[in-house]
């Protein structure tokens, strides 16, 4: 593998927001082409990669999904530490949803990285009947904040992309790229290690606090394991039991 240089790069990217507002149905449409109907609730975050090719410039989206629950929100900064730009979703048709959005957004400007690249999505665009947030009011907001905003649809990819590429465009007027972006080969080992370890860790600690939060979550877990068959001979016919010890065996030719 070749050193990454200032036209090949890599960029840690997160995406913050409401349970329920689409985020990972947004990255799924990134980085797949694909939308589902009903998307399970993400646990703790998911990790996901995808290459843009963007002017002269290559870049590698390195994606971390993290879960809207607030039970998980303690573990947020372990993935918006570092990096490069952010994602802050909300769904246009829940002010709840947009009212989560702000406090991520005052969340990032005090713990997150000073040259983060920020991005407000307004998702759920094809929900025009159901729209509560205004295009004109989230706008406003992002350009009082410092962010960019796009309203966006996982369902129809309105947008989907294109706030990638803004993201692309914006740090290199920036000139975040080869400050954030950029990295060496032996730096770019050490990370793909560390975020393996993280991710372990992560998915340990996300377990164990259900497990303390919730009784019945080792119960759920063990229902999802396979139920043990009867063993069978090669002949396919059930094997009898082995008969308790202190029993006498019996046989009907002796």
């Amino acid at each position: 593998m070749a050193t990454i240089g200032h036209n090949n790069l890599n960029a840690k990217l997160v995406l913050l927001g409401d349970m329920g507002a689409g985020k990972s149905s947004l990255v799924l449409r990134f980085v797949k082409g694909q939308f589902l109907e009903f998307q399970e609730s993400t646990i703790g975050a998911a990790f996901f990669s995808q290459t843009l090719a963007a002017n002269d410039v290559t870049v590698k989206f390195e994606i971390w999904d993290t879960a809207g629950q607030e039970r998980y929100h303690s573990l947020a900064p372990m993935y918006y530490r570092g990096a490069a730009a952010a994602i802050i979703v909300y769904d246009i048709t829940s002010t709840d949803s947009f009212g989560r959005a702000k406090k991520w957004v005052q969340e990032l400007q005090k713990q997150g990285n000073p040259n983060m690249v920020m991005a407000l999505a307004g998702n759920k665009a094809d929900l025009e009947d159901r729209r509560k947030v205004t295009a004109e009011e989230a706008r406003v907001y992002a350009e009082e904040n410092g962010l960019f905003f796009m309203e966006t649809s996982a369902k129809t990819a309105l947008n989907v992309n294109d706030i990638f590429h803004e993201i692309v465009a914006r740090s290199q007027v920036l000139d975040t790229f080869p400050h954030i972006f950029d990295a060496s080969l032996s730096h770019l080992r050490g990370r793909w290690v560390g975020d393996f370890f993280l991710q372990l860790f992560l998915e340990v600690e996300v377990d164990w606090y259900q497990i303390r939060s919730d009784p019945d979550f080792v119960l759920g877990k063990a229902k999802k394991l396979p139920r043990a068959q009867p063993a069978q001979n090669p002949a396919g016919m059930v094997l009898v039991d082995r008969p308790p010890e202190g029993s006498r065996a019996t046989s009907c030719c002796s």
